[in-house]
């Protein structure tokens, strides 16, 4: 029997022509940021809700998309279970905490797997980003899945991004895979706009920082390919507690030295586009 032929993207079609992609961007929003790392576990979608309600502090009007397809986090973490509402031809997105939010863990119980292959995941992102009703966003936040794989592809070669933050661990394990992700978004032209060194240090009783994973490996790589470091979040129980009950720490305890933190990248995000 004859092999069936590959479905081909519209971007890649593009390519085999020898035209340039067009990139859409996402309607309603302004401008589309992905939090990315190609290595999985090291606080990607800890970062996004929290960037996200920071942007809000800061005055922004602020989307988040789940693009974990296989294990969406935002249900979780911005404890919504409720399932969005559709006219028939586009999603309505979920708003909460004055986010406007999508997932695929909104559609789904939590506890299913999503047992699919790469062309369902393809059909699923592009039903996020062309047929959600987004309302007049200046940012939308991409919690981004591990890998460099389908989802990484989609968005980067279809859909118009405006600019990619890279965040890791410190130990040189999570790093070889971050160096993967770095090269994949510079060949396929994505703006990194930095690297985050996530769960750094944590500060014991006796006011000493301990660097349990590693030091500078994050600033390191930030050098070696020429890209900016943008600070680091130290481990902090309160973080992993907040998100777990569902209203991350930005949102729970805006004072807490870690919301200022976010906050800080929050200006220089809103100050860098608006």
């Amino acid at each position: 029997m004859p092999k069936e032929k590959p479905e081909l993207s519209d971007a890649m079609r593009a390519k085999m022509s020898g035209k340039t992609p067009v990139k859409n961007p996402i309607n309603g929003t302004r401008f589309t940021i992905a939090i990315s790392s190609a290595k999985g576990g090291v606080g990607k979608s800890t970062f996004a809700t929290n960037l996200a309600l920071a942007l809000k502090q800061v005055g922004c009007k602020v989307g988040l998309l789940d693009a974990d397809i296989y294990g969406p986090s935002i249900p979780k973490m911005f404890g919504i279970n409720e399932k969005p509402k559709s006219d028939g031809q586009k999603l309505e997105p979920i708003v909460k905490y004055d986010i406007q939010c999508m997932s695929i863990g909104f559609l789904t119980d939590q506890q299913t797997p999503m047992i699919w292959r790469g062309p369902m995941v393809t059909s699923a992102i592009k039903t996020f980003t062309q047929k959600v009703n987004w309302k007049d966003l200046d940012f939308i936040i991409v919690d981004m899945p591990p890998g460099t794989g389908d989802t990484q592809l989609t968005f980067s070669q279809e859909i118009k991004m405006d600019g990619a933050i890279i965040v890791s661990t410190p130990q040189e394990v999570a790093l070889l895979d971050v160096k993967r992700g770095i090269k994949m978004f510079d060949k396929l032209g994505v703006k990194i706009l930095g690297l985050i060194d996530n769960m750094s240090y944590f500060t014991g009783d006796d006011g000493k920082k301990y660097k349990i994973f590693g030091e500078g490996g994050v600033k390191k790589t930030a050098d070696e390919f020429k890209k900016e470091f943008l600070g680091e979040i130290p481990i902090n129980s309160e973080i992993g507690k907040t998100g777990d009950n569902g209203k991350p720490i930005v949102e729970s305890n805006p004072n807490h030295e870690i919301s200022k933190i976010y906050l800080e990248f929050a200006n220089k995000i809103k100050s860098t586009y608006l």
